[in-house]
């Protein structure tokens, strides 16, 4: 912040310099730097001393910088002076207060602003009556015993202070000191027990000596000596402390060379929090100068102890003042639900608390341009930051509504400015950001929920988790998951030792109270340095270096344009976007010749024509057997009049014939409509008429079940006339634009929908299925889905275009019989959906295997589970692969495959020709891992829907 130190007198129009008031002189002290002027009085207009237009908006800048609020030089009486822009100020002091208040939040790593709030008309804290009886704990502190009580001997709450000290430092008169500050605060003395009814209470000890753990590493190496004392800094900083024994401040003083040492001093947060930590470097320093010098240290009587504290903050909130911040506070939390982030790793039932830290940091262009947002909006940094990190949740995690912690120092009556102790507390900032507001709306949200918490910011937040009472959770913290943390006061606890260099030491051991904190700290230069403190229960370092590069870009996406609405702030890095678009995205190849899919199958029955095609049960074809029967169908149905874009369907129980049968529908430039007799007899006259097919091959066991005005021809009744027609292979009529079938979906998103799919998009989908697959003409495929469903058409065609064996299950699905089919039918590969393959999973006894020949398992349709992998590798070695692809995007689009139990079930990379995105319900895109909507664009994608122009294949293809 801006001083006049050093400035000219301030003098003017009938005004003396005594008169201006602090405001006042602040704002004269920007005239002067900004005019080159060394007096100015406070009725001086601003035009007549030399301004001009654009000086004045560089003075409204500056004001606004200097006072964090909004102003504008059109804003202040004309003329303008510096009277005239104060009292404009002065207007503004409430919410200017508050918004200062918003950038004096600490944690237990910070310093918290220097400003108090006390109010002239509040009483000063009482001392508590001393008679012996038990002094109870504040809530913090209540709060804090609690979890002790709960999971003792963890050390999540201790805060370490590491020193690197060089020089000729007396190891008797440090010791001195620390004795002189345990003797000086309470709190470094205090004890937590149990009274005798059980409720908490605090025990001051008498003032004894502090022991300085003395440990020479002189006899080391010197190549040793840092690592084992880096290592006993660490230990230390995770040794728990005995609450009930203490104590609660220990401190260890190793000793590397003569007059080089590493202080490290750790205390409960308990008693301690970041304010502390600029009190506890201030005043030992001074006792320490002190016991060099054998004086009396000169630090002021303390009025007040943290026990006081404790017992006025017990018998104050209650009555009115308790009831009004609990009112607030249930109205702003009611419903809250918890954020749920995609993690590398499942949530375990109890958080560990052990934790890491990435540091990175936001250029001081971008971190300007937030400042300049918030006096835009009449917010403040920390209001902006917190908007952008919200939202930033928000893309994370699908969620509209948002919770994050954030903490505030809560030192706001004088006599407790100078007190070691556990003052700090924290609030909960949720906000709505539904309607997709711009980001300035946004800020506006969060202004004014910034505002509502620091009014009612006296209800420890232990209290408000006593009073809502979320369900007890140890694997997650109650009310929010995440919290937010902006360290922007000038450091006011440099450590310095008379004729010592000191020099704060990192501390390796990181604890994570929360999922992740957000810590952002102003610099010199104008940026913001970062670092993310996160749970590795859940995270591991490559999400959170994603994370903060997302903040980033956020950041600079909404301070950029802040009139830009959520959904069009950009969330990927420019690294990111041409990995997700580019890099991870199928590999373009040639086109495939202009074959048809039956057209491979023709060539396989000329270069293998008695090898075996097809099996089901007792029947089989041989492949010279199945073309020729397609051959003959195909011959049958030019005689009606079927050729390229009718819709033939058939409706057949499984066999052999049922493959001849559909094979001959292609061979005839038709495209087959599949039904399952399975299905509800008014389900297959839906289809039927929907898709106005002007013939249905089936038998006479399901004629009954069909539209009795479509033409039909029963292929048991009529085989002999079909097999009147010749063997050879009919002309080509169907080229790779004309449609190959048409598969309806399950309607689980409405009425069941006609997906078209192309020969070429066919053909495309067989080639990368063979080659995924691996599959030669020695393979044993299962045929095992439904005709009716998608995964058959990959299941019958990329085997039998390269030659394979297809081996058809029974109609009934039994896992028993399915078993002994793939062992007694020496199958290869078998291609499932996952609940069969769960079923089939359970057959397995550790000894017992599916036949010595199987090879692969391909599964899709459904969402593989990760407990279905881990069981299949518990009793098989057997290679998985995991399809997804929507029926539109004619079978799949991505593929991975899986050799053991992974961390999570993968959807795998893209196939060639295929392009996959997953995008926010905005049709952004967002990167692997963010909840979102997967968005297809390929070769193979549909036509688009039977009669049902609306839906498109533009509904898949690419949107970003």
């Amino acid at each position: 912040m801006m001083t006049n130190a050093g400035a000219g007198p301030l003098l003017g129009t009938g005004t003396a310099p005594d008169e201006l008031s602090p405001a006042e002189m602040r704002v004269a002290g920007i005239w002067q730097e900004l005019l080159g002027i060394e007096a100015v009085g406070a009725e001086a207009d601003f035009f007549a001393l030399g301004g001009d237009r654009a000086l004045a908006e560089e003075m409204a800048r500056r004001v606004e910088h200097e006072f964090g609020t909004e102003f504008r030089a059109e804003s202040a009486a004309v003329p303008l002076t510096v009277r005239s822009i104060s009292s404009f100020l002065a207007e503004q002091a409430f919410l200017r207060a508050r918004l200062m208040f918003a950038e004096s939040i600490g944690t237990d790593t910070d310093t918290a602003a220097t400003t108090t709030w006390t109010s002239p008309e509040e009483p000063a804290i009482p001392a508590a009556v001393r008679d012996g009886s038990p002094l109870p704990l504040s809530f913090a502190q209540q709060r804090l015993w609690f979890l002790d009580q709960l999971e003792p001997g963890r050390a999540e709450y201790l805060i370490p202070i590491g020193l690197r000290i060089h020089g000729p430092l007396d190891t008797t008169a440090l010791a001195t000191a620390l004795t002189g500050l345990s003797a000086r605060h309470e709190s470094l003395r205090t004890r937590f027990v149990a009274d005798g009814d059980g409720h908490p209470a605090q025990i001051v000890d008498e003032p004894r000596p502090v022991v300085l753990d003395l440990r020479d590493l002189r006899h080391l190496d010197v190549g040793l000596r840092e690592g084992t004392a880096a290592r006993m800094v660490d230990t230390d900083a995770f040794q728990p402390v005995d609450l009930a024994t203490g104590p609660v401040l220990r401190a260890i003083l190793i000793r590397s060379a003569d007059e080089e040492y590493i202080l490290a001093v750790t205390v409960h947060h308990i008693v301690f929090d970041g304010w502390s930590a600029g009190i506890l470097s201030r005043e030992l320093t001074e006792l320490y100068t002190a016991a060099l010098a054998a004086r009396q240290p000169q630090l002021p009587e303390l009025p007040l102890q943290y026990p006081d504290f404790s017992v006025w903050q017990r018998q104050w909130l209650t009555g009115d003042i308790l009831d009004g911040q609990l009112g607030y506070w249930r109205d702003q939390l009611t419903g809250i639900e918890p954020l749920e982030l995609p993690t590398d790793h499942r949530r375990p039932a109890q958080r560990s608390g052990q934790g890491a830290a990435l540091t990175f940091g936001i250029p001081a262009d971008i971190a300007e341009r937030a400042r300049e947002a918030a006096a835009g909006s009449g917010a403040s940094l920390f209001m902006t930051l917190l908007s952008v990190f919200q939202l930033l949740l928000s893309k994370y995690s699908g969620q509209e509504d948002i919770a994050v912690g954030t903490p505030i120092a809560g030192r706001n009556r004088a006599e407790i400015e100078d007190m070691i102790g556990f003052f700090v507390n924290t609030l909960v900032m949720r906000t709505d950001l539904s309607g997709d507001p711009t980001f300035t709306e946004l800020l506006d949200r969060v202004k004014d929920t910034a505002l509502g918490a620091y009014d009612h910011q006296d209800l420890p937040f232990e209290r408000l988790v006593e009073e809502l009472a979320p369900d007890r959770d140890l694997s997650r913290n109650p009310l929010f998951q995440t919290m937010f943390v902006l360290q922007n006061t000038p450091d006011t606890h440099t450590w310095s030792l008379p004729g010592l260099t000191v020099e704060p030491i990192g501390v390796e051991a990181q604890d994570a109270k929360f999922d992740f904190t957000l810590y952002l700290t102003e610099t010199p230069g104008g940026g913001l340095d970062g670092m993310i403190v996160y749970t590795t229960d859940l995270f591991d370092e490559p999400t959170m270096e994603r994370l903060a590069g997302h903040f980033r870009s956020l950041l600079d996406a909404a301070t950029a344009a802040p009139g830009t609405r959520l959904s069009q702030l950009e969330l990927l890095t420019d690294a990111e976007r041409q990995q997700i678009l580019v890099d991870w995205n199928g590999v373009a190849t040639d086109a495939p010749d202009r074959l048809t899919i039956h057209q491979l199958i023709e060539e396989q029955a000329g270069l293998r024509p008695d090898a075996l095609a097809v099996t089901c049960g007792a029947g089989s074809l041989n492949y010279r057997e199945l073309n020729e029967q397609a051959n003959q169908l195909a011959h049958s149905l030019r005689e009606r009049g079927v050729g390229p874009g009718s819709l033939v369907a058939l409706c057949l129980d499984r066999s052999p014939e049922m493959i001849s049968v559909l094979l001959g529908i292609l061979k005839s430039g038709a495209a087959y409509v599949p039904l399952d007799p399975d299905y509800p007899t008014d389900r297959l006259c839906y289809m039927v008429e929907d898709s106005a097919t002007p013939l249905v091959i089936t038998s006479s066991a399901h004629a009954d079940r069909l539209p009795a005005t479509t033409p039909r021809l029963l292929i048991d009744r009529d085989r002999a006339v079909v097999a009147r027609q010749p063997v050879t292979d009919p002309e080509p009529w169907a080229g790779p634009e004309d449609l190959a079938y048409t598969i309806y979906t399950s309607g689980s998103t409405g009425r069941p929908k006609g997906v078209q799919i192309e020969h070429g998009a066919l053909r495309a989908r067989m080639r990368e299925t063979r080659r995924e697959l691996e599959l030669t003409h020695h393979d044993r495929v299962l045929q095992f889905a439904s005709i009716a469903f998608d995964s058959s058409v990959g299941q019958m065609f990329a085997a039998l275009s390269c030659g394979a064996a297809l081996v058809l299950r029974e109609d009934r699905f039994d896992p028993s019989t399915l078993a002994e089919l793939l062992r007694t039918s020496r199958v290869t590969v078998a291609w499932l959906t996952p609940s069969a393959f769960s079923a089939l999973t359970a057959q397995l006894d550790g000894t017992e295997a599916l036949g010595p020949d199987l090879r692969l398992v391909r599964l899709g349709g459904e969402a593989l589970q990760l407990e279905q992998v881990r069981q299949w590798f518990e009793h098989s070695s057997v290679p998985l692969v995991n399809g997804y692809g929507p029926t539109e995007a004619a079978q799949e689009a991505s593929t991975a495959r899986i050799t053991g139990t992974p961390e999570f079930v993968p959807v795998g990379r893209p196939v060639r020709n295929a392009r996959v995105f997953l995008v926010d319900r905005h049709g952004l895109p967002v990167p692997v891992g963010v909840p979102g909507e997967i968005w297809i664009s390929c070769a193979g994608l549909a036509r688009g829907y039977l009669n049902q122009p609306e839906l498109s294949r533009e509904r898949f293809t690419e949107r970003v």
